[in-house]
């Protein structure tokens, strides 16, 4: 495990370890680099751990971005706060999760993940203003707010949810995207109700996070669908009530035997085109389908929906909360999915996840006290 670095610089910038991405498919390398102090607005975290996404393997393989920071599910502790950040205070814990921007439209509406500037501040490596913080490390930060492959991370009031001090830290980790996404689109995009027919497309991470969600709603019958036996056993245990190896069934005959017609909900987390045709076939009049990985947002005959969703539609600072609050009471067991992994082990992590060895990796950079 990479030791606990303790902030230091002189001036204004301050020396950190952080993975870095410098091209498609190269295995990334942990290296010292300095980064800015905090603006006022902004809160630099010691990171005691981060989950590793498929967004963030995504961004890996593509390597569009140059030489850059990844890592948007960051858990840690407040280490200095900028004067205009009344919120958290040094010591304080927290989980990290997207960015956005507070001033527009749908941020003053209490809709974040449909803010204006989204895709700029989660996905452009830069501060709002065109700045940023890792300039003088010649590599570019602040991917959804955080980079929290690192030893320490700059956040801000928008995207840091505080947590209580007696929680496990590092466990917490992946609900600022992965897991939100999965239980935020069944409670809170799709609104899934008490016997409500479900499929889950897809049991990773974000789909198992979503059987538990739809087990906790009450909906019946919950139907998982994927081709990693394993993972289909898992679902069952979590929640499913029935689950179809898309390799060995035709999903679309399954499903309608399940259920005596349509199904009510379709949570699609596969980005397998026939997948998607076959989901919006299914839907029952007045049905909602929600993508997860992209694509069209459709009014289909019948009151038929469907929805692209981001984030599950969750804003941080009530959903984390509220999520916790499920783990506490064993209702959301999400713990059952988690690996450990020191920083230093990073690349190997990355490839578990990639071949299916792990659910949801999560590294750990440090101890929280």
């Amino acid at each position: 495990m990479v030791g606990q670095l303790s902030v230091s610089g002189t001036g204004g910038t301050r020396t950190i370890r952080a993975a870095i991405s410098r091209g498609a498919g190269r295995p990334l390398s942990i290296e010292t680099l300095e980064i800015d102090g905090p603006r006022d607005y902004e809160v630099l975290v010691r990171i005691v751990a981060s989950g590793i996404c498929h967004t963030d393997i995504d961004c890996c393989e593509s390597g569009g971005s140059g030489a850059v920071v990844l890592g948007h599910e960051g858990a840690g502790v407040v280490v200095e706060v900028g004067r205009a950040v009344t919120g958290v205070r040094q010591g304080d814990h927290v989980v990290l999760s997207y960015q956005s921007c507070g001033r527009c439209d749908a941020c003053t509406q209490g809709r974040p993940t449909d803010c204006a500037d989204f895709w700029r501040l989660n996905f452009g490596f830069e501060r709002l203003d065109g700045t940023s913080a890792y300039a003088a490390g010649g590599v570019r930060g602040h991917f959804f707010g955080q980079s929290s492959f690192a030893t320490h991370a700059l956040a801000t009031e928008r995207n840091i949810v505080k947590v209580d001090k007696a929680l496990p830290l590092a466990l917490l980790a992946p609900l600022g995207c992965g897991l939100q996404t999965g239980a935020g689109t069944v409670m809170n995009s799709l609104a899934v109700k008490r016997d409500q027919s479900i499929a889950i497309f897809g049991v990773g991470v974000v789909g198992l996070a979503a059987v538990m969600a739809a087990r906790i709603v009450g909906a019946s019958p919950i139907i998982a669908v994927d081709v990693r036996p394993k993972r289909l056993a898992l679902a069952r245990e979590l929640g499913a009530t029935h689950a179809i190896d898309s390799r060995k069934a035709e999903v679309g005959t399954r499903i309608a035997r399940i259920t005596g017609n349509g199904i009510d909900h379709v949570v699609e987390g596969t980005g397998d085109a026939a997948l998607s045709r076959m989901g919006r076939e299914l839907l029952n009049p007045d049905g909602r389908m929600g993508l997860l990985t992209g694509g069209m947002e459709a009014d289909l005959p019948g009151g038929r929906k469907v929805l692209s969703i981001i984030q599950g539609d969750a804003v941080p600072q009530q959903f984390i909360p509220h999520l916790i609050a499920l783990w506490q009471s064993g209702d959301f067991p999400f713990d059952r999915l988690i690996r450990f992994y020191d920083f230093g082990e990073i690349n190997r992590a990355i490839a578990d996840a990639k071949r299916g060895r792990t659910i949801k990796p999560v590294l750990r950079m440090g101890d929280p006290d």
